[in-house]
């Protein structure tokens, strides 16, 4: 009988042992995490970056377990190019890198925030020697709040905006919504507000409407409705209306 305890009492230990050593592993201090994508248009809330061509898009990401991040982004562009172009003189370039960190976490459970800054650098750009423009490099301060699939966020230039003069303090303000419909579908909504200081006349709303799939792997594919009322007498160049409605497609793969 005390052998047939024993032996229990020993099969039971080495049972907890064993779950013991199953037991999830500690959550890393950091990730690192990466991703490349292709889309038909490149738009840049709402309005055109590569004047209805394709761009190819890749970045990387850096988050810490106490909230904090920071990351990099890269796209070919066109619009600086075009821009001078319709100005007759030569200042363009084909490559955007936004350098960007902040800080998140939660203000109480299931309410996130999200505060950082980001630069857009625009490599090698002389929009400055276009007529009425400046150098294109921006960058910006935002803070976001978050809950459920809902987000808002709200960013303000703290430089010149876009190589647009005296446009320090343009602010945007955007609402986002990504609902899971299930089989690895998402509804992808957006609506936001570009408003510039000193040049109202490019002020506009902007409109997002899409579906996202999630293929597995890493891979995700996209096609969206984007629109805008931004003011076409603002926003032509080259005869090609930069804000006007358009449908993306798109393919992602991160790892």
């Amino acid at each position: 009988m005390k052998l047939t305890q024993l032996s229990v009492a020993a099969l039971l230990s080495l049972a907890s042992l064993g779950a013991y050593a199953q037991a999830k592993a500690p959550a890393p201090d950091y990730t690192l995490s990466y991703n490349v994508g292709a889309v038909t248009d490149y738009r840049f809330r709402g309005i055109m970056q590569t004047q209805g061509t394709a761009a190819i898009q890749g970045g990387a990401d850096f988050a810490h377990k106490s909230g904090l991040y920071a990351g990099a982004w890269a796209s070919n562009i066109r619009w600086i190019r075009q821009t001078c172009i319709s100005l007759a003189v030569t200042c363009g370039n084909s490559m955007e890198l936004d350098l960007y960190g902040g800080y998140k976490g939660e203000v109480t459970t299931g309410l996130g925030y999200d505060v950082g800054l980001i630069s857009y650098q625009y490599l090698g750009n002389k929009l400055k020697n276009a007529p009425g423009y400046v150098n294109a490099d921006t960058t910006e301060i935002y803070a976001g709040l978050s809950y459920g699939p809902v987000s808002a966020k709200y960013s303000r230039s703290v430089s010149n905006m876009l190589g647009v003069p005296n446009s320090s303090g343009s602010n945007y303000l955007e609402v986002n919504g990504n609902f899971d419909l299930g089989s690895g579908f998402t509804l992808v909504a957006h609506v936001g507000h570009q408003k510039w200081k000193n040049s109202p006349a490019f002020d506009y709303t902007d409109y997002k409407l899409g579906v996202n799939k999630d293929m597995g792997g890493g891979l995700t594919l996209g096609a969206a409705y984007i629109d805008t009322d931004a003011n076409p007498a603002g926003w032509t160049y080259n005869g090609k209306n930069w804000g006007k409605s358009t449908v993306v497609l798109s393919a992602s793969y991160a790892f």
